[in-house]
C-alpha cells in the first residue's frame, strides 16, 4: 500500500466480476486498474464497459502488475486455486470468491501460500460483511436469545439447469453444494463454528452433483442445524437462529439480509432493518471496504472472514460430498 487509494485487479469478466466492479467504481477510495481473463477480446470488452486503464489476456500478466494494491478473483471454484495461486505467488493480495476452492487441500494450499509470501488472503464471504448478519452475530454472542440450540436456512434457485450449464458440470465443480449450500453452512459456522457431527443425503444429476442436498449438522453443545440447497426449487432463502430464551429470523435472502427479527420470550418482536445509506442488499461494498480496511492496517486476513473458518467450512463440504458421493475430476479416491 502506497496510498489511501486500494488498486484492485480483476481477475475474470462474468457477471459476479462485472457486480463486483460496479460496486467498486462507486467507493471514492477504490480504483479499479486493470481486469485479466482467458482471452484478450473479452478482457478489452470489460475494460471499456467499466473504464479500466489495462486488460490482459492472460492471468500471469496480471499477477505480475506490480500496480495493483488486491485481486479479485472472480472465476467459477474450480479454477479459484490455480488464479489465486498465480496471485499469491506473485506477490498480489487475494479477494477469492466462494466457494474458497474446490475442496479442502486446495484450500489449505492457498492458506499457506499466503501466509509463506505474508499476502492478504480472504475468501469473499460477502456475508459475512453484512451489517445485518453481523448485527445477528453481535445479538447471538451477547446472550439475547440464550444458549443456541437449533440453526435453519436454505437457498435453492428454481432452475431447471440443462446438463451444458457449469452448476451441473462437474469439471467446473457443479452442483447445488458449491454454489448455494456454501451459504446456509458458512451461516451455521457463523454462529456455533464447526459441527461435531454430519449427515447429508441427496438426489444426484446424471452427471454426478448434486441437484438438491439436506444437511444435518450437530455439535456436543446439543446444538442442531437443518440446512438445505437446491438447482431445483427456489426456496424462501430464510434462514432462523433459535436459542434457549428466543429465536431470530431473517424472513428472506438471508445471505444478503436487509433485516431481521428478533423474537424474545415475554416480549413484543423487534425489528433490525439495515441503514438505507448502506446502499441495497446486493452491494458487494462491506466486503471491498473490509478488504480496504485490513490492507491498510497491515493485516493478512480479515478478522470478520478469517481464514481458519474458511478452511472449517471447506473442511465441512468436504465431508458432505463424501457422504452424498459427489466426488470432482482430479480429486483422489
Amino acid at each position: 500500500m502506497t496510498t489511501d487509494t486500494v488498486r484492485w485487479g480483476i481477475l475474470a469478466t462474468g457477471g459476479i466480476a462485472a457486480a463486483f466492479t460496479a460496486d467498486l467504481i462507486d467507493l471514492p477510495d477504490a480504483e479499479v486498474v486493470a481486469v485479466a481473463s482467458r482471452t484478450e477480446v473479452s478482457a478489452k470488452a470489460f475494460a471499456d464497459r467499466f473504464g479500466i486503464p489495462r486488460a490482459y489476456g492472460d492471468w500471469a500478466a496480471l499477477a505480475a502488475d506490480e500496480d495493483i494494491d488486491v485481486v479479485y478473483v472472480a472465476t467459477p471454484h474450480a479454477a479459484h486455486r490455480t488464479a489465486a495461486g498465480l496471485c499469491l505467488e506473485a506477490g498480489r493480495n487475494v479477494l477469492c470468491e466462494k466457494a474458497f476452492t474446490l475442496n479442502l487441500r486446495e484450500a489449505e494450499e492457498l492458506v499457506a501460500l499466503a501466509r509463506e509470501h505474508d499476502r492478504f488472503l480472504m475468501e469473499a464471504m460477502w456475508m459475512y460483511c453484512n451489517p445485518v448478519i453481523r448485527r445477528l452475530k453481535a445479538l447471538v454472542d451477547d446472550g439475547a436469545i440464550g444458549e443456541v440450540r437449533t440453526v435453519q436456512a436454505d437457498f435453492g434457485l428454481e432452475g431447471p439447469f440443462p446438463p451444458s450449464h457449469r452448476l451441473r458440470d462437474p469439471a467446473q465443480g457443479g452442483g447445488a453444494l458449491l454454489d448455494l449450500g456454501v451459504y446456509p453452512v458458512s451461516f451455521a459456522h457463523l454462529l456455533l463454528g464447526a459441527p461435531s457431527g454430519i449427515a447429508a443425503q441427496a438426489v444426484l444429476s446424471a452427471e454426478g452433483v448434486d441437484l438438491q442436498t439436506a444437511l444435518a449438522l450437530s455439535w456436543d453443545s446439543g446444538a442442531l442445524a437443518a440446512l438445505h440447497c437446491s438447482l431445483v426449487g427456489g426456496t424462501g432463502t430464510t434462514a432462523s437462529v433459535t436459542g434457549s430464551r428466543g429465536r431470530i429470523d431473517i424472513p428472506s435472502g438471508f445471505f444478503h439480509p436487509d433485516r431481521l427479527v428478533l423474537h424474545r420470550d415475554g416480549r413484543d418482536p423487534e425489528e433490525f432493518a439495515a441503514d438505507p445509506a448502506d446502499g441495497p442488499r446486493t452491494t458487494f461494498r462491506h466486503e471491498a471496504r473490509e478488504v480496504m480496511r485490513a490492507l491498510r492496517a497491515g493485516e493478512t486476513e480479515s478478522p470478520l472472514v478469517p481464514l481458519d473458518g474458511s478452511l472449517a467450512v471447506m473442511r465441512t463440504l468436504d465431508t458432505v460430498r463424501e457422504r452424498i458421493g459427489v466426488r470432482y475430476p482430479g480429486e483422489e479416491a
